[in-house]
């Protein structure tokens, strides 16, 4: 739940009242055609193929979790803004697909597990992000993969995790190197809408 603007995003903002305007933005609410089949192409390779069950952590209004179910994922989304958990209930309506008002450092869904875990845009305004990458961790069953989209925004005072970081915290997580992959994606105009000249990327860890 991240503005892609200039300005500084995340951290302060009251989600419930942005939510009127989160989807304008075209890579919160892919519906630009061209914007939906860049992280349609993005997720098809990040998803596991086998239908599994999938939790949208900072889901927001569902973007990327009616894509997930639209192949058959049963996905469990979780934000911590009412208002934009009543949107993405809205927008997958009669799919299979739970959300749920909470926080994103301890996700309320219990002894469930996943086999997927994806986060966009939230890591970065967390407190403790290893704490947090660790419990995430520990909400996936064996074999499952974390599927994180961060990045640094800003040239004067910049915010975000840049890869390197998200890598190192990572490493020690991960039982084979070869199961840690960063995605540069700043260079995807289409993934954004627009050109831009910050840092993104996504990392796939599989457990």
């Amino acid at each position: 739940m991240v503005s892609n603007s200039g300005m500084n995003p995340g951290v302060g903002v009251d989600w419930d009242a942005a939510s009127t305007t989160f989807d304008e933005e075209p890579d919160h609410g892919l519906r630009d055609p061209v914007v939906r089949a860049a992280w349609v192409d993005r997720l098809r390779d990040w998803l596991p193929e086998r239908a599994g069950d999938v939790l949208d952590v900072g889901c927001g209004t569902g973007s990327l979790s009616l894509i997930a179910s639209e192949w058959g994922h049963r996905v469990t989304g979780v934000d911590l803004s009412p208002r934009m958990i009543d949107l993405a209930r809205a927008k997958l309506a009669g799919r299979d697909a739970v959300f749920l008002v909470g926080d994103a450092v301890a996700p309320p869904v219990g002894e469930q597990r996943f086999d997927v875990l994806i986060s966009r845009h939230v890591l970065w305004t967390l407190p403790d992000p290893e704490r947090v990458l660790r419990h995430w961790r520990g909400l996936l069953r064996p074999g499952g993969r974390l599927l994180l989209v961060e990045g640094v925004w800003g040239t004067l005072s910049p915010v975000g995790i840049s890869a390197e970081r998200m890598a190192t915290l990572l490493r020690p997580l991960v039982p084979d190197a070869a199961d840690l992959r960063v995605e540069p994606l700043s260079a995807d105009a289409q993934l954004w809408g627009r050109d831009v000249d910050d840092e993104r990327y996504a990392v796939v860890a599989r457990f």
